[in-house]
C-alpha cells in the first residue's frame, strides 16, 4: 500500500490573498484544498491546517508546534507549506532533531491567488522530493531540494540558492 503524505499549512505567502477592503494582503482560508483538487493529485495525502501566519510573525511556539506535528505524524513523508522568509529557521529546528523521516518545507515568493505564482510548482516539486529523498529535512524552492543547512534565500534575486 502506498504511504500518505502529510502536507501541514502553516502559512506563508503561499496561501495569502488580496484583501480590498483593507488594501493588503492576508489570511482567509488555505489554498491547498483547490490546488490539490486541480492539479488532480493522485498521490495519497493528508492534509493539517495550523493556524495560517506570515512567517516574519513565527516564533519558538510555532516553530515547535511545526516540530511536534512532524514528530506525531503518522506519515514517514511530510510536507510543510511555510513563509520564505523564515523558512530556513523552521527547517534548523526539525532539522537539528533526530526524526526517521523525510520532511520537506516549501513556499511561495507569490501567493497562488496571484497571477504569476509559483505555489503550484513549489508544491508539485516537493510532492516529487518526498517521495523520493532519503529521511531528513529539506527545503524545495525553485525546483531544487537543498539540505536544511545548506540553503539560503537570497533576497535579492528572490529564490533560493546553497550557502556553499
Amino acid at each position: 500500500m502506498e504511504k500518505k503524505i502529510h502536507i501541514i499549512a502553516s502559512g506563508g505567502t503561499f496561501d495569502k490573498q488580496y484583501d480590498e477592503l483593507k488594501g493588503e494582503l492576508t489570511f482567509k482560508d488555505s489554498h491547498l484544498p483547490e490546488i490539490m483538487k486541480r492539479v488532480r493529485c493522485t498521490v495519497p495525502y493528508d492534509l493539517t491546517f495550523l493556524p495560517l501566519k506570515d512567517s516574519l510573525n513565527m516564533d519558538d511556539h510555532d516553530r515547535n508546534s511545526l516540530l511536534e506535528a512532524c514528530k506525531s505524524s503518522d506519515s514517514d513523508r511530510i510536507i510543510i507549506i511555510h513563509g520564505t522568509d523564515t523558512m530556513d529557521l523552521t527547517a534548523q529546528v526539525i532539522g537539528t532533531q533526530t526524526i526517521a523521516k523525510t520532511i520537506i518545507l516549501t513556499g511561495a515568493m507569490v501567493p497562488y491567488s496571484v497571477m504569476g505564482s509559483d505555489a503550484i510548482f513549489n508544491l508539485g516539486t516537493a510532492i516529487s522530493y518526498a517521495q523520493t529523498q532519503d529521511t531528513g529535512t529539506f527545503i524545495s524552492m525553485n525546483g531544487r531540494c537543498f539540505p536544511w543547512n545548506n540553503v539560503k534565500k537570497n533576497r535579492e534575486k528572490g529564490l533560493f540558492e546553497y550557502l556553499r
